[in-house]
């Protein structure tokens, strides 16, 4: 008797397993979501599966909403920041909508639960005299100059930016091709301060003896392969500590800055939304409450009757 609880609690747990592995590959191959998401789905989907297991003792296609809940408040309970709850909810409801889909389960479970709404956050971003210390840094690498350079011209995601080929710098038209969330195609504009530093940092290069075909990357490390996006993380990370910035900054901070610097001076927000390659305009607004709060500031500080 034993041993046939032990058999089919191990023919469960497989069936977990093989349904999570099939919704990751799903993922990748239908919907072309990048590996890291889909990796951060997976370990999503086995937490909550762990769960599942410790406390309901269920097989995973046969969980309710009032299970989902309670997975909910628990992460609520462990204080979860509201966000990563949000997206946790978000998983669920993709994972179980794949499980309709494949004919798994006949009625998806988290149909009518309402996802909650986000705090709306302001995005850090650096003033325009940051922006100037980072790049006016005398010893910096032409390689990672040529990287803020980019990052701060056209605003994209920094996995975008290692992906770029040498064929995909239009260097007399002044845009680069990118393919962004959903293997989604366009093209960002960037100055010519911008193409400078990477047609510097590309003939250094071709000096050591790297030959920069079509298909080549143009960010490399010391090996001439492509930079991994945890490995220019870490050289861009030095560089702002370098530079003495107080805040918080990362790769994304420097999107969040183009932005920010875009609609101050005075560019649609239309625009910054086709630029930064946001589906939804709701997205791109955000970056309308720093513009408006830095307003607010200036207006305090000037007004004789603030």
């Amino acid at each position: 008797m034993q041993e046939n609880e032990a058999e089919n609690t191990q023919q469960q747990e497989h069936i977990e397993i093989k349904d999570i592995e099939r919704f990751v590959r799903y993922l990748v191959a239908e919907l072309n979501y990048s590996a890291n998401t889909a990796k951060a789905y997976s370990v999503d989907m086995y937490e909550f599966a762990e769960f599942v297991k410790n406390t309901k003792n269920i097989d995973l296609a046969n969980c309710d909403k009032n299970i989902i809940r309670d997975y909910l408040a628990n992460l609520y309970n462990k204080n979860l920041k509201k966000s990563s709850i949000i997206r946790k909810l978000a998983v669920l409801k993709s994972f179980y909508k794949f499980l309709v889909i494949t004919d798994v389960i006949k009625a998806n479970p988290t149909i009518s639960m309402a996802t909650p709404k986000k705090d709306k956050r302001i995005p850090v971003f650096l003033t325009e005299q940051e922006i100037l210390n980072l790049f006016d840094m005398s010893d910096i690498d032409l390689r990672d100059k040529a990287m803020l350079e980019l990052l701060y011209s056209s605003g994209i995601r920094i996995e975008e930016m290692i992906n770029i080929n040498e064929k995909d710098i239009d260097f007399i038209s002044g845009y680069v091709k990118v393919f962004g969330k959903g293997a989604k195609e366009r093209f960002a504009p960037v100055g010519d301060r911008c193409l400078s530093a990477i047609r510097k940092y590309m003939n250094a290069e071709r000096e050591k003896g790297f030959s920069f075909m079509p298909n080549s990357p143009v960010f490399i490390n010391k090996n001439g392969k492509r930079l991994t996006q945890r490995g220019a993380r870490k050289m861009l990370h030095n560089w702002f500590v370098k530079a003495g910035l107080k805040k918080k900054v990362s790769p994304h901070t420097i999107r969040h800055t183009f932005a920010t610097h875009l609609l101050d001076r005075g560019c649609d927000i239309r625009s910054v939304q086709q630029m930064l390659g946001h589906k939804n305009l709701s997205t791109t607004q955000i970056y309308t409450h720093v513009t408006l709060e830095t307003l607010r500031k200036v207006y305090d500080a000037a007004h004789p009757r603030s």
